[in-house]
């Protein structure tokens, strides 16, 4: 593994010159800077070789890394994570992978050398990230939703089951019988959590699940809209339509004015996390409420709490999603 040493020999620096360039501790020309990042590239110098060795003191900041979405729930749950840093008295530094593997690598050796008290982590789809990058990274660090690796983080998430459930029950419960369910990527065990509570509901009342009528998609619009539009050309369609995001939901509701459909006359719909644009649809969506600011103010505490102990036992802490009906269905 490469140390300093290794990279102020190569670069024909001093150490203590890349310290500075890796901790971002002292003005360094930019010629230099480049020269030795260059290096550090070169021996792949990555976030696990620094650790929290390169720690001296808590800076009271906090790291937040998102991956790429077009999911409105991601904003809106930082909206709350800067809220509650601020009442905490930490500084929030966010980053954005863009769904670019070398991005995360980069912006966890930048969120290490602001020398960050600890890492929030939410996974917004799955991604093609080498175990090894995040592998040996000491800081505290939590994982809201869900992280496609396993980590040594505590994890804060909603009851995905429960809140299939509730969906779809409440479909059933309003007398639909034909109701097909537009999944995200089934990788992500909230995914899959969630089609397990839509089974779970079908399963209490003696239904028949018709397999054409579980759609595989994506977490966001283009997913909704090609999900119904397949739906929609089948001999059989279904009347009701459980979306798995909001996302989903409103690519849902552009093939439906498409097809010349109107909700709920001819399709009712149900989404899940109830983002903000939800109760402006027209007419105004149903759907699953995530508690957004209780995934987040419990996040933030976890880790403040997982800074100031370390050696505490890693918790999963899961909270309960409530179904808010609108008109869609």
């Amino acid at each position: 593994m490469a140390t300093m040493k290794d990279i102020a020999r190569i670069a024909g620096v001093s150490t203590s010159t890349v310290s500075h360039v890796i901790n971002n501790s002292r003005f360094v020309s930019e010629a230099m800077r480049e020269k030795i990042e260059k290096v550090i590239n070169e021996l792949n110098y990555t976030p696990s070789a620094l650790g929290r060795s390169l720690k001296m003191k808590e800076t009271n900041t906090l790291g937040m890394l998102v991956t790429a979405s077009s999911n409105p729930f991601f904003a809106e749950v930082v909206r709350h994570v800067e809220r509650y840093c601020e009442h905490h008295n930490y500084h929030l530094i966010l980053v954005n992978t863009d769904g670019n593997p070398d991005s995360l690598k980069k912006h966890l050796i930048r969120l290490l050398r602001k020398q960050v008290d600890g890492l929030l982590l939410m996974c917004a789809e799955p991604q093609d990230f080498a175990p090894e990058v995040m592998a040996n990274i000491q800081l505290p660090m939590v994982v809201i939703d869900w992280w496609q690796q396993p980590l040594n983080a505590d994890i804060i998430h909603e009851n995905s089951e429960l809140g299939g459930y509730l969906a779809t029950k409440a479909l059933l419960d309003a007398g639909y019988r034909e109701i097909a369910i537009i999944t995200g990527e089934l990788s992500k065990p909230l995914a899959e959590n969630r089609l397990a509570g839509y089974k779970r509901a079908f399963a209490e009342q003696h239904l028949p699940i018709r397999s054409e009528w579980i759609v595989e998609s994506h977490f966001h619009y283009q997913g909704g809209i090609e999900a119904a539009q397949a739906l929609l050309a089948l001999a059989q369609p279904p009347r009701a339509i459980f979306a798995m995001s909001d996302s989903i939901a409103i690519g849902v509701y552009h093939a439906l004015w498409q097809a010349g459909k109107r909700i709920p006359q001819d399709m009712a719909v149900i989404g899940y996390d109830n983002i903000e644009i939800a109760q402006y649809l027209a007419p105004p969506l149903s759907s699953v409420h995530q508690p957004k600011a209780r995934l987040a103010k419990a996040a933030v505490q976890q880790l403040i709490a997982r800074i100031k102990t370390p050696e505490q036992a890693g918790q999963d802490i899961l909270l309960t999603p409530e179904l808010v009906v609108r008109e869609s269905f």
